[in-house]
């Protein structure tokens, strides 16, 4: 399985954010993994800048959670973590579309777990107008999240990596 997909984050309720490709590695009615690889180019539009993204990433897009969970990948291993609090995305043909809600979750190389934007998210909820359900939405998913971390279930049980390794050996 070799096809481009092509993601797109955008600003509530429809701004475009930044966008980039990847390769499709697996589809399931509850997610969409994507690998994409060192050298790709991201699109900034809200810095209005093309970005080349220096390292590979392993990326989860929930169609029915609210977020999405970047893995950065060398030498077979994970070493950081970037999660995004967001709407459940989109797959619509090869073009993968998600809201995000400022709020991100991270883990850097050899750091511990961190929420960070917790400043954009309220800034953000009042520039666009976030309904209150959307700021509990977004709360809620982010609980959600650091309670799949602390059990370590998937997708932070690098089962990932196996399906890396089929297509693209690391």
């Amino acid at each position: 399985m070799n096809k481009t997909i092509h993601m797109k984050s955008l600003k509530y309720p429809d701004i475009p954010h930044y966008e980039w490709k990847g390769h499709l590695l697996r589809k399931t009615p509850e997610y969409v993994m994507v690998l994409c690889e060192s050298g790709r180019e991201m699109k900034h539009h809200t810095k209005n800048t093309t970005f080349t993204m220096d390292v590979t990433s392993l990326e989860y897009f929930f169609l029915k959670e609210g977020y999405t969970i970047a893995m950065e990948i060398e030498e077979g291993k994970i070493h950081s973590y970037y999660c995004n609090i967001a709407m459940p995305s989109v797959l619509n043909g090869n073009q993968l579309s998600f809201v995000d809600l400022d709020l991100d979750l991270v883990k850097g190389r050899n750091e511990d777990w961190m929420v960070v934007d917790e400043d954009e998210f309220e800034t953000n909820s009042v520039k666009y107008g976030y309904p209150a359900e959307l700021k509990e939405y977004a709360l809620k998913s982010l609980n959600v999240l650091q309670k799949k971390i602390k059990a370590a279930s998937f997708p932070f049980d690098g089962s990932g990596l196996e399906i890396v390794k089929t297509y693209y050996p690391l």
